[in-house]
């Protein structure tokens, strides 16, 4: 039993048996990959265009950067492209299971940047910007990761997450505007998590219900109360109210001295708050996960939860608990959508970002870091479609907003290994 309350196994292993194995599927999707971006930049690049990526120096004048990164487009993708068709290669013959996740990520994240420098060819972006996006635009992800593995590793799963921040985002967004107090709308939104949650915890735990269903019904009753909430109040309130609506969206704050770090300062400490809450938030349910009496015997319930029993754990009600808490950071990335990113709340604003959090929690095996690198991945996919919808190069805007969705169907479709979730996950317990 200690060797299974341990760290989560990485059984990332490929099916041996036959010829078409998890590598070889990985290496030849990264050589059609490489093949393929090679070839619409080549046909559609005028060789003698360079890509320019600036580095500004924090707090500097505009127009003098820290650096110039002048790169020939056309050259500089056959090198990369080239480098991870060959890599491709290499994994599809030798199939070195360890390095199959490694290059999948690698694959992803390099397409974007190709994707980037045929975008700004005979032109430049600022790079640092493009970073300090990815982290901003991974906070909802990771939040509604931390929240999906907080109650699968107690053995619920909660496929509601993305119900639970629409209501979030909408009770938190009438709160601030009938207060006059953002962080009022926080408090409320993270409260309205946490009663939702509680809502999925009485029907999958007390009541045995198919905890895939109670999901199902949070989301499908979301879209609808908070789509009628929006038309019969909100939107009549802001026509008739407009102007004494003293509440703004949560502003960026800068760490003293911190945020002037060359690169390093932007992308981590010149963010909003709740931006910096998911980053503590990621290593205190690592710390918490992995080294503390509650962590264990969440595993436990979560892993074995008859002998998590007889050693005199509670599984039902810890497992209550459990979901009960991760409403309260589903309810603050709920916030972060009408409260952070913007200040309004507008219909199904989620946009299946709760979804994309569950993959990245298999994506990152059930461990919080794990979870926020894999958050970093899909976000880079909207960061790179916000950054270069100005550019006009040929790539319809329908398939930049097509990419996280196409990356998260990549993860959920074991190209990047089989996950082991916890053993007892989505299986109600009965005492005796």
């Amino acid at each position: 039993m200690q060797q299974t309350l341990s760290q989560p196994q990485t059984t990332v292993t490929a099916s041996t048996r036959g010829n078409v194995t998890r590598a070889r599927i990985a290496g030849a999707l990264g050589v059609i990959i490489a093949i393929g971006l090679i070839a619409v930049v080549v046909s559609r690049v005028d060789p003698g265009k360079v890509s320019t990526l600036t580095i500004p120096q924090p707090g500097g004048q505009i127009g003098q950067p820290l650096a110039r990164i002048p790169l020939p487009t056309v050259p500089t993708v056959i090198v990369i492209q080239t480098l991870l068709g060959l890599a491709g290669i290499y994994i599809a013959i030798r199939q070195p299971l360890r390095w199959i996740v490694l290059y999948v990520s690698a694959l992803i994240g390099l397409a974007f940047f190709t994707i980037l420098l045929w975008a700004v060819a005979g032109s430049s972006v600022d790079l640092v910007d493009v970073l300090a996006r990815v982290v901003r635009l991974a906070t909802p992800i990771t939040l509604g990761a931390l929240a999906g593995l907080i109650c699968e590793r107690s053995g619920v799963v909660n496929i509601g997450i993305e119900g639970t921040m629409l209501f979030s985002a909408c009770i938190g967004y009438i709160a601030a505007i009938l207060t006059g107090y953002t962080w009022l709308g926080v408090a409320a939104a993270m409260l309205t998590g946490s009663v939702v949650s509680a809502l999925h915890a009485v029907l999958s735990v007390n009541f045995k219900v198919d905890q895939i269903i109670s999901g199902t019904v949070i989301n499908l009753l979301a879209v609808g109360t908070t789509g009628y909430l929006r038309g019969a109040f909100i939107v009549p309130y802001e026509q008739r109210s407009g102007a004494e609506i003293v509440a703004q969206a949560l502003g960026r704050q800068q760490i003293p001295g911190l945020w002037r770090i060359p690169i390093l300062g932007p992308v981590l400490f010149s963010h909003p708050p709740i931006t910096y809450l998911m980053l503590i938030l990621v290593f205190v349910v690592n710390l918490m996960l992995f080294r503390t009496v509650w962590g264990l015997r969440t595993r436990a319930v979560g892993e074995q939860p008859k002998a998590a029993d007889t050693v005199g754990i509670n599984v039902n009600r810890l497992r209550f608990w459990n979901v009960v808490g991760s409403g309260l950071i589903s309810g603050l990335a709920g916030a972060w959508f009408s409260l952070e990113s913007t200040f309004r709340f507008d219909d199904v604003m989620t946009n299946g970002r709760g979804f994309i959090a569950l993959a990245a929690m298999i994506f990152g095996k059930w461990t919080p870091l794990g979870a926020f690198g894999g958050a970093l991945l899909f976000s880079s996919a909207d960061a790179l479609q916000i950054k270069i919808q100005g550019f006009n190069f040929g790539l319809p805007r329908q398939f930049l907003q097509m990419l996280p969705y196409i990356v998260t169907l990549i993860v959920l479709a074991g190209i990047i290994g089989r996950a082991r979730p916890p053993a007892a996950v989505g299986k109600p317990y009965e005492k005796g």
